[in-house]
Formats: C-alpha cells, structure tokens, sequence
C-alpha cells in the first residue's frame, strides 16, 4: 500500500511545532511557536502554487484521512465520509478509500470547478499568506523610534493585502449555500462571519493606529492575530480532533472549525496579552 511520506513529513513538522508550544508555554516566549507556525503555513500554502490545485488538497486531504478513518474497517464508511472517483483525492493510495465528505467536495470543485473560482482561490491564498506574514513582522516591530515609518508603510501594505485576501474568501464562500457536504448556507454564514472576525479586528487596529492610541492598536493587532490563526491553524487542529470524533454526523465537524476558530483564537490571543508584560502590551513611544 501507498505511503504518504509528504503527509509524514508534516506529522513530523507538527510534532516539533508542538514541542515548541509547550516550551513558549513553560519560558512565556511564544515567539519561536509562532515563527515556526507561520512557516509551515508557507510551506503548506506554497505547495497551492508549485504543484497545483488538485494535488495540494489532495494532500491536505490525506492529512485527515488518517484520523477520520481511525477504528474503522477498510470499506466501512460513515455519514461524515464520502468516497471519490479513482479514489484521486487523496496521497494514500488504496489504503484509504473514504475521506471526509467536506474533502470529497473541496477537491472536485477545484479540479472541474471554472477558472474563475480557482484564481479565487489562489488569490485568497497568496494574499492571506503575505498578510499573515506581515502580520508577525509588524507584531515583532512595533512601529517605534526610527522604525515608526517603516512600520506604516509596511502596515498599509499588509491591510491592502488583508482586503484582497477577504474580498476573494468572501467571495468563494458566497457559493457555499448549494454545497451540502459542507453544510450549505450555514457554512456560507459561517464563513462570512470568520471574515468578518479576522478583518473586523484589523480595522479596529487600523482605526486606532490613525488616532494615535499605540496601546489600543496593539490590543486590537494582537486580537487580529489571534483571528488569523484561528482561521488558518485552530480551522485545521479543530478538524483533526472532531473529525474522527463526529464522523456519525455529517457536516457537524465542518461546521465548528468554520463558526468558532475565529473567536476562540481571538479568545487566546487575548488571554495570551493580558499576561504579557506590560512593555508588550503597549509600547511607548521613543522619539
């Protein structure tokens, strides 16, 4: 049977990602955690751009199949899991032949999808990965003493991009009502409130960095991290653990990574703040 060394390999990255958390845990520096969390993000996303479409949430696909299929026999299926044709969606081969329904679908509308929904897609990806990455550097650089005018236009820059980002997100999950396997118009809504939890949270750290209030804007910046974050990684760590879990229901694990990433890593991130030093909360202004 196949083996999937590719979705090894990100076991491997996610177990060393996890050993870093428990250490930013134990010393208060997340910083390492988070670095290297942003650039598994690259890593995964890249793949979107270096192999294509079908071939990456194939992968991404394989990355489940091995707990939703935990316990169960070869050809036992279960509500939340759907088979594909040739059994292309995923890396596994034979080994696997269901795969979460959501996977089914999101595989198949991007492979027979029109060009239109798949430049969406790699428009989103490639804006949402540069405001991700953006994000931290401004996080890391407060815009303080010299680097005060940097850190504006580099601020602009990663808004533009946040927009471009959401526009397409917003955009893709407006046609999400006819599709079922990912709970219809619940998770179109769903969707629509992620977006409006990741941007809301950045203009209100816009809003404040204009007015001047450094403490505010870095409030409302660090809650825009904690939605990013949920958006992408808590999305993807919540499936893992609902998946095999909620497998008897069908859409149901879907549907709480979509509604509830995005205010739990808002929730995080804020209890994360509130037990940092004061210095990081609020940086003063160096002239």
């Amino acid at each position: 049977m196949t083996i999937a060394y590719e979705v090894l390999g990100v076991y491997a990255l996610l177990a060393i990602w996890a050993i870093l958390l428990v250490v930013g845990v134990r010393t208060k520096n997340y910083w390492p955690f988070l670095g290297f969390g942003v650039a598994i993000a690259i890593y995964l996303n890249t793949g979107y751009f270096v192999r294509g479409q079908p071939d990456a949430i194939a992968s991404f696909i394989g990355i489940y199949d091995v707990f939703d299929n935990l316990g169960l026999a070869r050809d036992e299926g279960a509500p939340a899991l759907a088979q594909c044709a040739d059994n292309a969606c995923t890396v596994w081969g034979d080994r696997y032949v269901n795969h979460p329904s959501w996977g089914v679908a999101f595989y198949d509308r991007f492979l027979n999808g029109p060009d239109l929904r798949k430049n969406l897609l790699y428009a989103h990806i490639f804006f949402n990965t540069v405001a991700f990455v953006l994000l931290h550097v401004q996080l890391f650089r407060p815009g303080t003493g010299s680097y005060r005018a940097a850190h504006r236009k580099l601020g602009r820059v990663s808004f533009a991009s946040l927009t471009a980002g959401t526009v397409c997100a917003v955009w893709l999950a407006s046609e999400h009502g006819s599709v079922s396997e990912y709970g219809g118009n619940l998770a179109m809504l769903g969707f629509f409130s992620m977006s409006a939890f990741v941007y809301g949270t950045a203009v209100q750290g816009l809003r404040t960095a204009r007015s001047g209030d450094l403490a505010a804007h870095r409030m409302w910046m660090i809650r825009y991290a904690g939605a990013m974050w949920g958006a992408f990684w808590l999305f993807r760590v919540m499936l893992v653990i609902t998946g095999p879990l909620l497998r008897n229901y069908e859409t149901v694990s879907l549907l709480i990574s979509i509604w509830f990433s995005a205010p739990l890593g808002i929730l995080i991130a804020e209890k994360i703040r509130l037990r940092a030093p004061e210095r990081e909360r609020a940086p003063q202004l160096v002239s």
